[in-house]
């Protein structure tokens, strides 16, 4: 099973942070690292500063060599499909053909509201990003398309260039509802399930498999991935002290380390422990039909969790 690396940028993240982390991937032999793509901070301290996803996909696409670098995701909110597929196809041209393109409906109403983007409902979310999801699967697609629909027409647009080696992966993401699946079935490379206990993973891969099915499709042309936030440790005396990091990041210095890990160790979102015990959680995923995880780090500084995910935990998690 393939781990890789999240990183929400909107939270301080600096590009000598984000050249670090990718430079650490590489030296550890992490396959992918993705970027979340948000425009307000999502923690108690929104002053929190951020670069953008796009142009940050972009930089780090010129300074890589080896690494796989994604968007996870896109807001469908936030730019016009052509602007995206735009965006989209010069990470992949800078980079060589490294990018995987993440997209979903958008649903931080907050951020919305503060950079004025439109705030819709549930459905109205869905009917634009399908629509999106098919835009931008034709113009990063072999050939002119034309396309009518209730947001975005096109008359017959055959948009250059193409990607660098004939596709750019496309990864949907969210719970994997009757509809999502339904358009992840149609257009995605790979679904990411939204953070989540293996039994419901496994119950996501189900309603995909079927939705495959449904349409014609090989449920295993559908690769399935999963979201967890990770707080690990080589021992319990670093790993409190992540947790003590953690803890300060969050504005909360005063927090006992231990209880705040039981409470990590208990919840849906965050694996916490040490390498073996992380395998452990992480080899349930992959029973439950992960090929990927991506782990979110919060602790964006801390590079050592890098090496030990590359040194430690991926040889462990098979």
């Amino acid at each position: 099973m393939e781990l890789c690396i999240g990183i929400e940028g909107q939270e301080g993240v600096s590009w000598d942070d984000w050249t670090a982390i990718a430079a650490a991937c590489e030296a550890h032999d992490v396959p992918a690292l993705f970027c979340a793509d948000h425009y307000l901070s999502r923690w108690p301290d929104t002053r929190r500063a951020g670069l953008d996803a796009w142009g940050t996909l972009c930089g780090l696409a010129a300074v890589t060599r080896r690494l796989r670098l994604g968007s996870l995701v896109s807001a469908a909110s936030f730019r016009h499909p052509s602007v995206l597929a735009k965006l989209a196809i010069t990470a992949d041209h800078v980079s060589g053909g490294r990018l995987e393109l993440g997209m979903g409906a958008g649903w931080y109403d907050a951020e919305h509201r503060a950079y004025g983007f439109p705030v819709h409902d549930v459905r109205t979310r869905m009917d634009i990003l399908e629509e999106q999801v098919e835009v931008v699967s034709r113009l990063l697609g072999p050939s002119a398309f034309s396309f009518a629909g209730d947001h975005y027409a096109y008359p017959g647009t055959d948009a250059q260039p193409k990607p660098v080696r004939g596709h750019i992966p496309l990864i949907l993401g969210g719970e994997a509802g009757p509809r999502a699946a339904r358009i992840a079935a149609r257009w995605a490379d790979e679904y990411n399930s939204a953070p989540a206990p293996p039994e419901e993973c496994r119950r996501r891969r189900a309603r995909l498999d079927a939705a495959c099915r449904t349409v014609g499709r090989d449920p295993g042309t559908l690769r399935f991935s999963v979201l967890q936030w990770l707080l690990i440790g080589s021992d319990a005396a670093e790993l409190r002290g992540r947790a003590r990091t953690l803890a300060e990041l969050h504005g909360q210095p005063e927090r006992d380390p231990d209880r705040l890990l039981g409470e990590l160790a208990a919840s849906d979102w965050c694996i916490a422990g040490t390498p073996d015990a992380v395998a452990e959680r992480l080899r349930a995923f992959a029973v439950a039909g992960a090929d990927r995880v991506v782990l979110a780090l919060a602790a964006h500084r801390d590079l050592d969790q890098i090496a030990l995910i590359g040194r430690e935990l991926a040889p462990r998690a098979g």
